[in-house]
């Protein structure tokens, strides 16, 4: 890839009812990912905003890049079809607009990669749908 290239990005939405604090705070607790995200098996924190990630996919490592509490979250990612990802949340009346884009080397991947953003969306939304209804994080069922 040349220097002023861009890499190829998707974005997939969902509207989750919930409040843009306990989206958020879902997605800033990197340890949490597993008791929600279907794909995520087992974290651990590498150092302070770096995590090792064992997926049903395969390891990867993920580095915190941007954070602003309760607008939008990203992170860089090494070993991963992704090169980085992101989530900005835009909330309207009691529902959050969740975008998760993704960034990736190869465009022959979009359609896999399209499939796991629905993925993470759709158990980030049922989580946080779940907490917000005053559920506890132990009684959630992720599958």
């Amino acid at each position: 890839m040349k220097k002023g290239d861009f890499l190829p990005r998707i974005e997939r939405k969902k509207k989750i009812k919930a409040s843009p604090k306990t989206i958020y705070d879902i997605l800033e607790d990197e340890l949490g990912m597993p008791t929600w995200n279907l794909v995520v098996n087992e974290v651990k924190e590498l150092a302070p905003g770096k995590y090792f990630l064992k997926t049903n996919v395969g390891e990867v490592t993920s580095t915190r890049i941007e954070a602003v509490p309760n607008e939008k979250i990203s992170a860089k990612q090494e070993n991963s079809l992704m090169t980085s990802l992101g989530y900005i949340l835009t909330p309207k009346d009691d529902i959050v607009q969740a975008v998760l884009w993704a960034e990736y080397d190869n465009p022959d991947d979009e359609m896999m990669l399209g499939i796991a953003g629905e993925v993470f969306l759709k158990s980030l939304k049922k989580y946080a749908e779940h907490l917000e209804a005053g559920g506890k994080p132990e009684e959630f069922q992720k599958k």
